[in-house]
């Protein structure tokens, strides 16, 4: 058993860190197994060594989050420790000022749009340096709003013309032919995750007078065909519901000065068992091509409910194991 002490320099900064009730402290407490005591502007850290040093590393991370203007929540708790449980309590400090630094836009309502883990800032900044960026990873890992604040901020500095965004109007369990309306009423509520960020982004007056003007396109993935898109920022969202053919007509859509975001998650489609996911046969082949990045983003980078990762990584257990009773039937047949 040790004891180390930390000392902070200012009382908002302790604040913040302990949180609503000490609820941010009591993560640190039950993650760890440690004590955490609380003497004016000291906090005494006892418990195993090993546990003890990590806990001090969490904490001098989660102060300099506080140092950078931003809050300290439960979700960045738990992610600052995720990245001590992965062996890297070292450059937590580092990283953690790379996130609270960077903007990657703000909102029609004054609100700075950060990345707020390690995967989403080098997915914003892979989305920054190449001409086709491909973002797979589970749902809540921010793949499509990021992918909408990079837009509007290249939209805003006059870098396109266009922001045009698109998705596969696939069933997932229900018939199109269902619901009213007509063909634009029965795929707008495909679209409307796009929708929802652009207006986060724009406000809803300025959004609609760009997309009057022509500025702004949503539209489903078949009325891409036939055309050349230049000097414009293209999203692809759920991807991984394009057939082969419709990725490859996509990905020969791009014109000059037009920057492509491909969003998906290969754990969620919805085509027939007998179609391949085009998303799936694109990451195979692009991988390796010069001015086309990959990001794989994973349940470590959810940004939603904790209750959300812990379901990813139930699915992805449950998934493994279903995997391995399947090679070991196949062994045993042969």
């Amino acid at each position: 058993m040790i004891e180390q002490t930390i000392h902070v320099d200012r009382l908002e900064h302790l604040i913040s860190l302990f949180g609503s009730f000490d609820e941010n402290m009591r993560i640190v407490e039950q993650t760890l197994g440690v004590r955490v005591v609380n003497r004016d502007t000291e906090l005494k850290v006892s418990g195993e060594d090993e546990q003890v040093i990590k806990a001090v590393k969490a904490i001098e991370g989660l102060l300099s989050l506080s140092a950078h203007g931003e809050a300290v929540t439960a979700q960045n708790v738990r992610y600052v420790l995720g990245l001590v449980d992965d062996g890297e309590e070292d450059r937590i400090e580092d990283k953690i000022s790379a996130l609270a630094r960077d903007v990657v836009c703000v909102t029609a309502k004054g609100k700075p749009v950060k990345a707020k883990t390690i995967g989403q800032k080098k997915y914003a900044d892979a989305i920054a340096k190449n001409t086709v960026t491909l973002s797979v990873g589970p749902a809540g890992t921010g793949k499509t709003y990021l992918a909408v604040a990079m837009a509007v901020t290249a939209f805003r500095q006059k870098e396109v013309n266009r922001i045009i965004l698109t998705r596969p109007a696939v069933e997932a369990g229900e018939k199109l032919g269902f619901l009213p309306g007509d063909l634009q009423n029965k795929v707008d509520p495909y679209l409307r995750p796009l929708y929802d960020a652009l207006f986060d982004m724009l406000g809803g007056e300025t959004y609609q007078k760009y997309l009057e003007r022509g500025n702004i396109e949503v539209a489903p993935l078949a009325y891409m065909r036939g055309r050349t898109l230049d000097d414009s920022f293209i999203i692809l969202d759920e991807a991984q519901n394009t057939s082969r053919e419709q990725m490859k007509m996509f990905l020969t859509r791009i014109g000059f000065n037009s920057r492509v975001v491909i969003t998906g998650d290969v754990t969620q489609i919805d085509l027939p068992r007998e179609k391949v996911s085009g998303l799936k046969e694109a990451l195979r082949i692009l991988h390796g091509v010069e001015d086309i990045a990959i990001c794989e983003l994973t349940a470590r980078d959810v940004v939603r409910h904790v209750l959300v990762q812990r379901i990813i990584k139930a699915y992805e257990a449950y998934e493994s194991k279903l995997e391995s009773l399947t090679i070991k039937k196949r062994r045993m047949k042969r």
